[in-house]
């Protein structure tokens, strides 16, 4: 497994892209515009997947502020297999306390195959499927 971004919301794309490529040095790696989904995707970081983790800013058509509770977004994790490692999850979520949210398939508007699932205390991982 390996780490492959963090998730921000955040109210204005350019603004934040800005303040992660001048204050913090980071790249803007590559950005996607998903007009019916109605959201915009910019990936900035030091270095790409998979050798560098990334961060995802996630810009939602309409929002342009959020309470600090909920700008965090969710953690990814690369996976060989995400319909595996769900089966895995779900075999130990009870004792754990985590859950499936969201089972394998692919993403909204595109083909990779995701699937998401909460911590104990409710923060959500994101399973990209990825090869090993």
């Amino acid at each position: 497994m390996r780490l492959l971004h963090t998730m921000l919301r955040v109210g204005n794309l350019q603004r934040a892209i800005d303040f992660y490529t001048q204050a913090l040095g980071m790249q803007l790696l590559r950005t996607t515009q998903r007009p019916e989904q109605k959201y915009d995707l910019a990936f900035v970081g030091y270095g790409r997947n998979p050798e560098q983790a990334e961060i995802e800013l996630t810009y939602n058509y309409g929002v342009d502020t959020y309470e600090p509770g909920t700008a965090f977004g969710h953690i990814a994790i690369g996976v060989p297999d995400v319909a595996a490692t769900c089966e895995s999850v779900r075999a130990k979520a009870s004792a754990l306390g985590g859950a499936i949210t969201r089972e394998a398939g692919p993403v909204k508007g595109g083909n990779t195959i995701i699937a998401f699932i909460t911590d104990p205390d409710g923060y959500k991982i994101e399973l990209i499927q990825r090869d090993a």
